[in-house]
């Protein structure tokens, strides 16, 4: 007879939270879609089966994928997120999103966690960042989930059940979960739209004004001088950080607002293409079917027989 005993696996500390994490939220989020907390900037999301692409527009935020597989897109760049990597974004801009694998048995589980960027400034004097403060990369970026990140995240979504504590100790794990993204390998990508006279900053406030006038005509010359950049200057680091120049990031704006015209307000394509700043309906439908895979009509046919809303109706160009 062996007495030895078998050794006991025991979960490592990151698989621990990960899987109270994904208790948790499973419990919160209990329908599809998008679902709000007592803490305004923290929501969950969850999808019961893989989705067609659907528009969004990305804040600043992290965003944790706990279970399930979901594609990014933003330009031209691809974003794989998978479960173990938290997504990091920086600024405002509009993305094509998938689910390409969820069951009602094991549903695509996200937490999102919006950031402040003018809190973040308020910050960075307390913090010593990573040696590298300049705009050296895309303001959206996927990294692995350390301890460091999991475990204030966690905190946060505990004391959505401790409703009395809530107001008083979020803030300040917030703030330790701020700090700790600030120290670690995406520091510089929060830095660099936080810092005031930044590069990062200035292309942020041309974000900010092409949300609010998508549909008028785009003059980079004057929106350069608006931000305090030289055209060349401003064309080149709006691409570096957002994947895109200014007239396809206003494009995708365009295209991304006429499509949730069309699906919540019941527009005709000649009046949507008109609302977000086309002259020619037949440019906008030939856009519109690069951009979404399917002429105007057909696209919104499709989408209406998929859910009744869709998700782009949750998109807001000008907030």
């Amino acid at each position: 007879m062996n007495s030895q005993l078998k050794p006991i696996e025991i979960p490592s500390r990151l698989e621990q939270s990960y899987e109270e994490l994904t208790a948790l939220v499973e419990r919160y989020a209990q329908v599809e879609g998008v679902t709000g907390t007592a803490w305004s900037a923290l929501s969950f999301f969850r999808a019961d089966a893989p989705s067609d692409r659907s528009c969004a527009m990305y804040e600043p935020c992290l965003g944790l994928l706990l279970q399930g597989n979901k594609h990014v897109l933003v330009g031209e760049d691809r974003f794989e997120q998978e479960y173990g990597h938290y997504l990091i974004n920086s600024i405002d801009v509009p993305v094509t999103a998938q689910v390409v694998r969820a069951s009602p048995q094991e549903p695509c589980l996200c937490i999102t966690l919006r950031l402040d960027p003018v809190r973040i400034g308020e910050w960075l004097s307390e913090v010593k960042l990573p040696k590298s403060t300049t705009v050296t990369a895309r303001g959206i970026a996927l990294s692995p989930a350390s301890a460091d990140v999991l475990d204030p995240l966690l905190r946060l979504v505990r004391l959505l059940d401790a409703p009395d504590d809530l107001p008083l100790l979020a803030p300040l794990i917030e703030r330790e979960l701020i700090y700790r993204l600030l120290t670690g390998e995406q520091g510089t990508r929060l830095a660099q739209i936080a810092t005031a006279g930044g590069q990062g900053q200035q292309i942020a406030r041309a974000i900010h004004w092409l949300r609010q006038h998508y549909n008028r005509p785009l003059r980079i010359a004057e929106l350069a001088s608006m931000v305090n950049m030289s055209a060349s200057s401003l064309h080149h680091h709006f691409r570096q950080i957002t994947a895109m120049s200014p007239l396809q990031y206003q494009k995708v704006l365009r295209l991304h607002e006429a499509r949730r015209l069309l699906l919540t307000e019941g527009c005709d394509v000649a009046t949507a293409a008109h609302r977000v700043g086309y002259e020619s309906p037949s440019q906008f439908s030939r856009e519109y079917s690069r951009q979404h895979g399917a002429p105007p009509l057909r696209d919104v046919m499709r989408l209406r027989a998929m859910a009744p809303l869709g998700e782009c109706a949750e998109l807001d160009v000008s907030a």
